[in-house]
């Protein structure tokens, strides 16, 4: 997509702006850092030594189903609300600014990937996406790789279906899914099929992550059966390559939100903060860092909203775009995380104040689907493959 060709303000018009302001009405009075310092963070102790995981308030979720944001990248066909990747983007940031404990995330990921099958396929599971069910994506191997094609799960043929054996990891809010869009390697080809939580022979182990916000699981598969009717491809890696710079897109906004955030609350503590008879933020020692955190943060929304709107317009640097975003989110994210905790000085360091909920979820995003340096690598890889 050329630079004549993009719409203004990256096609973020009315609908769109609609949506993001609702949702920041929304987010502040339902969820003010108050309520979820009282949610997540009451207690320093670690929640996986009480065996408890994160909390998050299941009543909330419905509420924001009710509102359909769990529809958001689900057709109005299928019953949803069939929004922009901008206008998704635009929520997200907000979620992301309110640390928003919910497996939205997940279920709008696992949707775009549903949605990236194309056709038929997919389409009841999106319809139920559409009516409040929650999802999850569960594709990635015990080594860790974010390639869509890697597989850490594998199916047999069996009596006009199939039995999945194996592990995917790094499922997020796994406890909190309905069900899973998995892969499955067979034959030589990745099968993407819909797998409901309480499937005989599926269980999950919970892993121990320092976000507050959400939880992670590992889905282990012994002789689960599944029938033709839950595979909703065979080009399972095609569609994931396919719908990978949206779920990108997805991170790189929370990441954003989490961000923007941390600096405004850093900014508005070195104005009232004072040390020598002069606020903080008089020093430029203070106010130089928190200039350049400024910087990077626009930085980064800007390729973020490019990227949001290259997935639009279906344009060939839409996975570019996405690389780019990602990259610079996770270093933004990285640079204003320890910048916040810093310039709060000694109270920074603290469970008291509420910086450490914003840093551990940032910390999460930056690593997930790969951190800054792994997507200038794969950018690298696009673009010498484009010069060769």
């Amino acid at each position: 997509m050329s630079e004549a060709q993009a719409p203004p303000d990256f096609g973020f018009g009315e609908d769109e702006e609609m949506l993001r302001d609702l949702a920041r009405k929304f987010l502040d009075e339902r969820l003010p850092v108050e309520s979820l310092r009282k949610l997540v963070a009451e207690s320093p102790e670690p929640v996986y030594d009480r065996g408890q995981r994160p909390a998050w308030d299941a009543g909330f979720w419905k509420e924001i189903v009710e509102l359909g944001w769990a529809g958001l990248a689900v057709e109005e066909a299928d019953g949803g609300a069939d929004i922009s990747m901008v206008g998704i983007a635009g929520l997200i940031e907000e979620v992301g600014r309110h640390a928003l404990p919910s497996p939205l995330i997940p279920t709008l990921g696992a949707a775009l990937v549903l949605r990236a099958a194309g056709g038929g396929s997919g389409r009841d599971e999106l319809g139920r996406i559409a009516a409040g069910m929650s999802a999850s994506l569960a594709i990635t191997p015990e080594c860790g790789s974010w390639e869509p094609d890697a597989c850490g799960v594998t199916a047999t043929r069996q009596d006009g279906g199939y039995v999945l054996n194996g592990a995917a990891h790094f499922v997020q809010d796994a406890f909190k899914a309905e069900f899973f869009v998995a892969t499955a390697r067979i034959d030589g080809e990745l099968l993407l099929c819909a797998l409901p939580s309480d499937a005989g022979g599926l269980s999950l182990e919970q892993n121990h992550i320092h976000d507050l916000t959400r939880d992670q699981a590992t889905l282990r598969l012994s002789d689960v059966r599944i029938s033709d009717a839950d595979v909703v491809s065979n080009r399972g890696a095609e569609i994931l390559r396919r719908a990978w710079p949206a779920l990108l897109v997805l991170i790189s906004a929370d990441l954003c939100g989490t961000s923007e955030w941390q600096l405004q609350t850093t900014v508005e503590y070195a104005k009232n903060r004072k040390q020598f008879d002069h606020p903080l933020g008089f020093f430029q020692a203070v106010k130089h860092p928190l200039v350049n955190a400024m910087v990077e943060i626009d930085r980064a929304r800007s390729l973020l909203y490019h990227a949001a709107c290259c997935i639009d317009s279906q344009s060939d640097e839409a996975e570019q775009a996405a690389h780019m975003a990602k990259s610079a989110a996770s270093d933004a994210g990285a640079f204003i995380s320890d910048r916040s905790i810093q310039l709060h000085g000694g109270i920074g360091f603290t469970w008291e104040c509420d910086i450490h909920i914003y840093f551990k979820r940032s910390m999460h995003n930056q690593a997930l689907l790969g951190d800054g340096a792994h997507q200038r690598s794969k950018l690298a890889d696009l673009l010498i493959g484009r010069i060769e």
